[in-house]
């Protein structure tokens, strides 16, 4: 008998029938100046005479297209009254929250306030975007909850924005961005994970973020589809400085997910990391056990963008990899790749571990949902 004679291909509409946890859906500001009224006047005169200097290169100015245009989002997410995608809370109700019955759904901001290379105004509006989260969104929907956001170059103010909500039950997680100024792992970002760790909240790196330099490696890609692919790049990376810094050996309560950044690269980092740390150990005295063990007791991962082999079981070899119960499910709502949980991870899966997956991974990730 194989190990899937008892694991039904079931049609996925099964999985909507569950209550799911949603681990990434984005609000978006109604207009420009929608933080304006949480920040300080000093910082309303600021961006109205010199805007924000970005941690990106000048001619972007807002990212590649067609990814960023027009606004990230699926045709059908715009609200009747013309507003942003994400920006009003009944048409999300409506057309996400009740139609695939989420019990509860994480917010990911992604309004900029994390990019400005001026640290003091990238807190105050980090702030500000906390602020907005309640206001607008979690407050008005206990089904939803907010992500601290915080700008990581300065852990300084970093730590003092986490340590003002901490314990706010309206918040579910600290939001970290895939790319940093240096990698995340250095010691300078070290009181961020202690603060994370002090305060029992997870952190959630969200691909993309601040980063002065090109996605690539190898310089900036000439396609858009090269473009979309290397955001994994930075998870990886990430991932590795973490690892091999000995952020998981000093903080080992700490929990991070790596957010829209995919999982098909996870098993191969853990094996190639596995390898070349066997013959080099001794230059990360911090990184005291082989790294896929570290992967394995620290590290979830959600799902969308969800890989699709032509094979429905290799999809599920990459879970067994992982481990069901390292990964999430999320939908990117209502961003142009949203993962319908209609239609995304068809594949063998039994009753359990579909409700570890859709559900309870998440519950115990986030333990302050309920």
């Amino acid at each position: 008998m194989s190990m899937t004679d008892d694991i039904t291909l079931e049609p996925s509409e099964k999985a909507t029938k569950l209550r799911m946890v949603d681990c990434d859906i984005h609000p978006a500001l109604k207009h420009k100046k929608a933080l304006h009224p949480y920040l300080e006047q000093r910082w309303r005169q600021h961006l109205d005479e010199f805007g924000a200097l970005a941690h990106c290169v000048y001619a972007t100015r807002g990212g590649p297209y067609p990814r960023f245009t027009p606004e990230t989002a699926r045709r059908d997410a715009w609200p009747p009254n013309g507003n942003p995608p994400g920006s009003d809370l009944e048409f999300m109700q409506t057309q996400h929250l009740d139609a695939h019955d989420i019990e509860y759904g994480i917010l990911q901001p992604i309004v900029g306030a994390n990019n400005a290379r001026n640290t003091d105004l990238s807190a105050a509006l980090c702030t500000a975007t906390n602020r907005w989260q309640v206001d607008e969104f979690t407050s008005r929907d206990r089904r939803l909850k907010a992500s601290i956001h915080i700008g990581a170059e300065d852990a300084e103010l970093a730590v003092t924005e986490i340590e003002r909500w901490a314990g706010d039950r309206n918040f579910a997680q600290i939001q970290l961005g895939s790319r940093s100024v240096e990698p995340i792992g250095r010691k300078r970002y070290w009181p961020i994970f202690e603060a994370a760790v002090r305060n029992d909240m997870p952190i959630g790196f969200h691909v993309g973020g601040p980063s002065p330099y090109a996605p690539s490696p190898s310089g900036w890609p000439d396609y858009y589809l090269e473009d979309h692919h290397v955001l994994t790049h930075s998870a990886h990376a990430q991932v590795s400085s973490m690892i091999l810094e000995g952020v998981f050996e000093l903080f080992p309560r700490l929990r991070v997910v790596m957010i829209e950044a995919g999982f098909a690269w996870v098993p191969s980092l853990g094996w190639r990391l596995d390898n070349h740390w066997r013959k080099l150990r001794t230059e990360t005295p911090l990184c005291k056990r082989p790294p896929s063990e570290y992967l394995r007791q620290n590290l979830w991962f959600t799902t969308q963008p969800a890989d699709e082999p032509e094979r429905r079981e290799d999809l599920r070899f990459l879970f067994e990899q992982i481990g069901f119960d390292r990964m999430m499910f999320a939908t990117d709502y209502p961003h142009w790749d949203f993962d319908d949980p209609a239609r995304a991870l068809v594949m063998p899966m039994s009753k359990d571990e579909r409700q570890m997956l859709f559900r309870d991974n998440a519950m115990k990730f986030y333990a302050n949902l309920d």
